[in-house]
């Protein structure tokens, strides 16, 4: 089974990033890393921004995080989540969740999400096809431990 982020190379298009950068900078964090060689270049992205309805307001969700394979191995993920943990942590105490989803394949970012502190909370049987098979999304969450309520 094929793993890594949801969409196609032909669905990354200038609209979806317009999408998600500006719904992440409207309600939640966009978080790049440049190439060290190359400052014109990002080796790896982090997004996640608020659903849209006020009963969602303490959930960050649409989370995604990619990092380009020559650099994957280095770290980069792991910082990218510590960066984002802090920031919500220091900065968002009206966040409660951070939501994940991945498929049940991508065993690796499976293990990294719960070292870092995410927990499963479930599986959507059958809701990722890839060609003529079918496998699971598996949904995560990390829970701020700072959160300081609803108001």
């Amino acid at each position: 089974m094929e793993v890594g982020i949801a969409r196609r190379i032909e669905e990354i298009s200038p609209g979806y990033i317009q999408h998600f950068m500006e719904n992440a900078a409207a309600s939640g964090i966009e978080l790049v890393v440049e190439n060290p060689g190359n400052e014109e270049e990002i080796i790896a992205e982090l997004h996640c921004y608020k659903m849209g309805p006020a009963k969602f307001d303490h959930v960050l969700s649409e989370l995604t995080v990619a990092v380009s394979p020559e650099f994957q191995g280095k770290g980069i993920g792991k910082l990218l989540f510590n960066t984002l943990f802090n920031i919500v942590e220091n900065g968002m105490p009206q966040i409660l969740r951070v939501e994940l989803v991945t498929q049940e394949s991508n065993t690796s970012a499976i293990a990294l999400y719960t070292k870092l502190g995410f927990q499963i909370e479930g599986r959507f049987e059958g809701r990722i096809r890839i060609g003529s098979k079918v496998e699971a999304d598996i949904p995560m969450v990390w829970f701020n431990p700072k959160f300081e309520g609803l108001t």
